[in-house]
């Protein structure tokens, strides 16, 4: 949705193929800007051989409407299906082992028209080349997750529940596996004195974590749609991105630790929120210690814990690296920016293609 309404932005005629959601309206949901036309198309079940025949579905709605100038996607099984239609762009996070047959994802590389693949980290790039040397060089473009420059901040402070004199920590995100919210929790034991936050989550894995915690100042707020976070970041004094060295899928299902580019960093510096962040490879990539966040390592709570406290107690360091994060994500990060990098000479009227994306 961030990267059709990025698209539709810059001026691309756009409609997006789907899997049905919750039923909610997709565009408040998420807040976007652009109304862009939202074909859903579902899957019979969730097996390869449901999966192709959605790709076939997807293809056979592609052929009744305008040709497109270029398909861009993340499912590979829809790119195949729409090969000789228009050139590919290919989006991929993960190495996947999961397609069938084996040979699915080579030969969507191989594909003639597939002009670019868009890795969202070096470290994905880097394996990709390597798990695909024989097919010689991929025309790979590195471009990492971003956020939207938020509006302007609401007065006062967000009516958060807790302490009014507390400091506020924030966490955002999933309480799947890898996500280091053991923990968060591990600090909360350590500063009583501090309110802590965690938005989002499953009510599953909400109900699983607050089993276990021992805090009072925790407080689980459960998923919230993503128009609405933006009145939470401006609440929090710190926040927090404790990624593990292995960060698992929903279900576990898949690990992708070793190439993730996790949206909700780019969304804290986005809003200038003073961040301490898993010193890690591929956040590296984007983040850097003292100088736009406080980097630990993931096993290490006292690392954590001094990082913390010092963040708590220097308002001027607070301001530094937050105004450093949301100067970079203006810069660098923005997903209309993004949208000109993976599309930059790829052709079509006034070098701006239109399409479906998938």
């Amino acid at each position: 949705m961030r990267m059709c309404d990025a698209f539709a932005e810059a001026g691309h005629e756009v409609t997006l193929y789907s899997v049905p959601g919750s039923g909610e309206d997709p565009y408040a949901y998420y807040g976007v800007r652009n109304r862009f036309p939202i074909r859903l198309v579902a899957c019979p079940d969730y097996t390869p051989s449901g999966y192709w025949k959605r790709a076939e579905d997807i293809r056979t709605l592609v052929e009744d409407g305008p040709a497109p100038d270029l398909v861009y996607g993340r499912d590979p099984y829809a790119l195949a299906a729409l090969g000789d239609l228009a050139p590919l762009v290919y989006e991929i996070h993960q190495l996947r082992e999961d397609l069938s047959p084996v040979g699915t994802e080579e030969e969507l590389l191989r594909t003639p028209r597939l002009e670019r693949v868009v890795a969202i980290t070096h470290a994905l790039a880097h394996d990709l080349r390597e798990k695909y040397a024989a097919l010689g060089t991929l025309p790979i473009v590195v471009a990492p997750d971003c956020a939207d420059p938020p509006g302007p901040a609401p007065a006062g402070r967000s009516p958060l529940p807790g302490r009014p004199d507390a400091p506020r920590v924030g966490y955002v995100g999933h309480l799947y596996d890898g996500r280091g919210i053991g923990l968060v929790l591990q600090l909360a034991e350590r500063f009583p004195s501090i309110d802590f936050h965690l938005v989002g989550g499953t009510d599953e894995d909400r109900v699983r974590w607050q089993k276990v915690c021992r805090s009072p100042h925790v407080y689980f707020h459960g998923h919230r749609p993503p128009a609405e976070l933006g009145s939470y970041y401006p609440g929090f004094d710190v926040v927090l991105a404790p990624y593990e060295r292995k960060v698992y899928t929903w279900g576990r299902l898949g690990e992708t630790g070793r190439w993730a580019s996790p949206m909700k960093v780019f969304e804290y510096m986005s809003h200038g929120r003073p961040m301490i962040a898993s010193d890690l490879p591929v956040l590296r990539e984007v983040l850097q210690d003292r100088v736009n966040c406080l980097l630990c390592p993931p096993e290490d709570p006292d690392a954590w814990a001094g990082a913390l406290h010092e963040l708590i107690t220097d308002s001027s360091l607070r301001h530094r690296l937050g105004a450093e994060g949301r100067r970079q994500v203006r810069e660098r990060y923005t997903w209309r920016r993004r949208a000109d990098v993976v599309l930059a000479g790829l052709g079509g009227p006034g070098d701006r293609p239109t399409g479906p994306t998938s």
